[in-house]
């Protein structure tokens, strides 16, 4: 038998008016992809890269904000050891301030009470020794608050109902607020229910602090004059927040309105503010302030406090940072 060695053609033949097609291994001939095939194609890869698009934008915006909010915080921890530092210092200074003036203060009434048996033969001296005394008792007062500002806060924190929170502030402060014909507007009523996770008096004197000066600043600025009280409830910390109808804060005084000794009023030590900050700190909570949102004019402050106690582990309490206000 004999073979045939020659070479077999695989081609194909084509149609007339075509080009050959060379079939796969297979012997079927690959179909070429269409028109409507490679408009299909193309309408999917720009979906995918719409959508890679859209994801690295979001990724950017997230970087962007968990960096704001990164440099936020070591800020405000920055801010924290600054005023610890200086609240040791301010202690001591204010130590030994407070024992001559102690003397002074002691001398002064022992000479009033002397005069005050001839006064009308030393009515001027009588006058000078109370005006002595009086400047006394305020230096005595700015060293009451540099103490506080600098004693070291320990918070024994519990459950506190928010209405009997501000109803207690309200009711400190009422007959300033009466004497400077304010209004008080509440909406924390309206939720009975929520309730915040803080030292009682200290939560007291912070809001006291932040009440008093809302007051004394609506005194600058014509009425009506608003003081504005809510509490908002988020999902890991609850924003109590004091408004007022005062001139507001200046955007240069904002960064420094929070430090010892700042003050923009003729009379105060600065301390109230730097007081709330030191309190809010203590309890793994931020303050803030920003323009009032409901008043063409106005400053509100916002303390953003846990909801509830931290987290315990055994034997170690670890508290939880309770973020920005949202």
């Amino acid at each position: 038998m004999t073979l045939d060695t020659k070479q077999h053609d695989l081609s194909i033949s084509p149609h007339p008016g075509q080009a050959p097609l060379c079939a796969d291994q297979t012997g079927v001939s690959p179909v070429m992809p269409g028109a409507d095939d490679l408009a299909e194609i193309i309408r999917a890869y720009n979906q995918v890269t719409e959508k890679l698009q859209l994801s690295h934008e979001s990724l950017q915006g997230e970087v962007v904000r968990l960096r704001r909010e990164l440099a936020s915080a070591d800020a405000q921890l920055q801010r924290s050891k600054r005023l610890s530092a200086l609240g040791e210092m301010a202690a001591g200074i204010a130590h030994e301030v407070r024992n001559p003036l102690a003397a002074i203060q002691l001398y002064t009434s022992m000479i009033t009470q002397d005069l005050q048996d001839h006064r009308d033969q030393f009515a001027e001296p009588l006058r000078c020794a109370r005006e002595v005394a009086s400047a006394v008792r305020g230096l005595d007062g700015i060293v009451g608050d540099v103490l506080s500002f600098a004693r070291e806060v320990n918070p024994s924190p519990a459950s506190l109902p928010v209405a009997d929170v501000f109803d207690r502030v309200l009711a400190a402060h009422g007959p300033a607020i009466q004497a400077a014909h304010v209004t008080v507007t509440t909406s924390y009523i309206d939720t009975p229910d929520l309730a915040v996770f803080a030292d009682p008096q200290m939560l007291h004197r912070a809001l006291l602090n932040l009440v008093r000066n809302a007051v004394d600043a609506m005194s600058l600025v014509p009425g009506p004059h608003e003081l504005t009280l809510d509490a908002r409830d988020g999902e890991v910390v609850l924003t109590l927040t004091v408004a007022d109808t005062g001139p507001g804060v200046d955007r240069d005084t904002v960064d420094r309105l929070f430090n010892p000794f700042f003050t923009t009023r003729a009379t105060g030590t600065g301390l109230g503010l730097a007081i709330v900050h030191r309190i809010v700190d203590a309890h793994g909570g931020t303050v803030s302030v920003t323009d009032n949102p409901a008043a063409k004019h106005g400053a509100a402050f916002e303390l953003c406090l846990p909801a509830q106690p931290p987290i315990t582990m055994g034997r170690v309490e670890n508290r939880q940072p309770v973020g920005a206000c949202v």
